[in-house]
């Protein structure tokens, strides 16, 4: 097979698991891109930041820091904990990625959560390669935010809409992939911990810190609970 034709056929395999990312990251980079016109930045600002932070949280996030008086360790730590959960998502990958040679540095930089999903639980066919697979993915994700953003910061700066609502798209779309993964497991055993975990961090520590604790406890108990998961997977 020739090389070409190795990355066409992975990128028609890619595409379909993205489609539903595309809605979401279309739709949230649109009211990224006005939400920074709209507070006075030029819509090369919301473009260029888009293109090289890719972290849509400390994208929207950045709007009001870059309005303040800089900060640098505040920044730090915000990014830290905005952006802790890829830490985890990183180790987890790290067999996956460990093959994919070149391809691997714009696999670790362009991973976001909806990217980790799909790479991460996608049934990829045997004729189709799989670090091309995992490229297209990232990048198709990449693209479609940077087109989002494009036109939302196009938009801002030529006319005025109200785009308060618009982030119940990531939400609703967290939850179609959680489903997805669901429906595919045998067992539900890690889809509960992490559930039970995520519960309990977020009623101690409160919807504004819940997260890293909610990491750690579920890394914690996934190492511990390995061996006892492995065997329940097997039997079902």
């Amino acid at each position: 097979m020739s090389p070409t034709h190795k990355r066409t056929r992975a990128l028609r395999a890619a595409f379909p698991y993205t489609i539903p990312i595309l809605t979401g990251f279309v739709f949230l980079g649109i009211a990224y891109g006005y939400y920074m016109t709209s507070e006075g930045f030029h819509a090369l600002y919301p473009i260029l930041i888009s293109a090289t932070v890719f972290a849509g949280s400390m994208e929207f996030a950045a709007v009001s820091i870059l309005k303040e008086a800089f900060d640098p360790l505040r920044v730090l730590l915000l990014t830290v904990m905005v952006n802790a959960r890829h830490l985890f998502y990183g180790i987890s990958m790290l067999e996956k990625y460990r093959a994919a040679g070149r391809k691997k540095f714009f696999l670790i930089y362009g991973m976001a959560d909806e990217t980790f999903s799909v790479n991460c639980a996608a049934d990829i066919p045997p004729d189709v390669d799989k670090g091309w697979f995992m490229l297209w993915v990232t990048v198709l994700n990449y693209c479609y935010w940077q087109f989002g953003t494009a036109v939302g910061a196009i938009l801002g700066s030529m006319i005025h809409i109200n785009t308060e609502g618009l982030s119940f798209v990531l939400t609703a779309l967290f939850v179609v992939l959680f489903l997805e993964q669901w429906l595919k497991e045998k067992t539900h055993h890690s889809a509960l911990l992490g559930l039970g975990a995520t519960l309990v961090c977020l009623l101690i520590f409160g919807n504004q810190n819940f997260i890293l604790p909610a990491m750690l406890v579920i890394l914690a108990g996934l190492t511990l609970l390995k061996a006892p998961l492995s065997k329940a997977g097997d039997r079902a």
